[in-house]
């Protein structure tokens, strides 16, 4: 691809997200590796096949980068670390990333309350709940960044400066990295090569609206070429910017046309509408939180309101709230 950049492709044990990218990028005699993969049995082993691959070694990494605190791009930071006795950089709001690996037992328990909200039947709950406790968070060990990758913090490189912009939406903890002269564009899961949402729910007030800002901030950077989180690096990073800006108007659209379409619904009710597919026990995970951020986003802008009875919560359009 470019002369001292590559890319170390890792499995994922996620449906419809096989593998995760990180980029190993020449350093003054070493290496800067963005993100790490999963922490899973064998997964170094893997990371370190991938790095062979290319004439590499994990031995040569001098920095970890993370883009985001999700466990597939931070799970083996700490492995890598104490390996290399290298540092860890991360944006400092990435306590949605580690919740699993500090506290599983307290964020299961608000994942339930969420479900419960939402108006998931306890049976669903109970099942969810028996395979969340039985799953690894994918986190080797949560360690605090040596560094916090806050806008205008800079990475130096063979290949040039690369400088930090915070990218909150997909995560609180989600960056970007920039090089100019060549236009490169690290985008973590930001702007990926197919257009695809998702969103950390109920850690900051309106992950929608910050995920349209950060479209915005990147989109001004006038990238060549993006190196994504999952799948090929792809040209035309403007076109996948109006791509995604496109899908959440089309679901907001859609979140509030089902809204609208009947009385008080919970989103359980509306997720199936704004993805126009059946909701499953193994779709749910997913589009439920990312339907409940498009709630909350219509309710910051006075759209939509919250109906409650103590336990379950309901949706309603504004304008058709005192209706009969």
């Amino acid at each position: 691809m470019i002369p001292g950049l590559w890319r170390l492709r890792l499995a994922l044990p996620f449906p419809g997200v096989p593998h995760g990218n990180a980029w190993a990028i020449a350093a003054d005699g070493g290496l800067v590796l963005v993100d790490t993969g999963m922490d899973e049995p064998g997964s170094m082993v893997e990371l370190e096949r991938a790095f062979d691959q290319v004439g590499l070694s994990v031995d040569n990494v001098r920095l970890v980068v993370c883009t985001h605190a999700h466990a597939d791009h931070c799970g083996q930071a700490a492995t890598i670390c104490d390996r290399t006795g290298c540092e860890m950089w991360m944006h400092p709001n990435h306590a949605h990333g580690y919740a699993s690996a500090v506290d599983p037992d307290t964020q299961v328990a608000r994942r339930l309350e969420i479900g419960r909200q939402s108006g998931v039947p306890e049976s669903a709950l109970e099942r969810y709940a028996e395979h969340a406790r039985e799953s690894p968070s994918g986190i080797a060990r949560a360690i605090e960044p040596d560094r916090d990758l806050v806008a205008g913090v800079c990475i130096d490189t063979d290949l040039g400066t690369w400088r930090v912009y915070e990218t909150p939406g997909h995560a609180p903890s989600h960056v970007c990295l920039f090089q100019p002269e060549r236009r490169l564009l690290i985008s973590g899961d930001h702007v990926l090569g197919r257009i695809s949402l998702y969103f950390d729910y109920g850690w900051t007030p309106d992950p929608v609206g910050e995920f349209l800002n950060s479209l915005d901030a990147v989109d001004e950077l006038d990238a060549r070429l993006a190196l994504s989180g999952h799948g090929k690096p792809f040209l035309d990073v403007h076109g996948h910017i109006e791509g995604n800006r496109a899908l959440v108007r089309q679901r907001l659209d859609a979140t509030l046309a089902a809204v609208s379409s009947e009385g008080p619904r919970t989103a359980l009710e509306i997720t199936p509408a704004v993805h126009d597919e059946p909701l499953t026990e193994r779709n749910a995970g997913w589009w439920l939180p990312e339907t409940l951020c498009y709630l909350n986003h219509l309710a910051r802008r006075g759209r939509v309101d919250r109906v409650s009875d103590g336990e379950v919560e309901r949706w309603v359009a504004v304008n058709s709230r005192n209706k009969p």
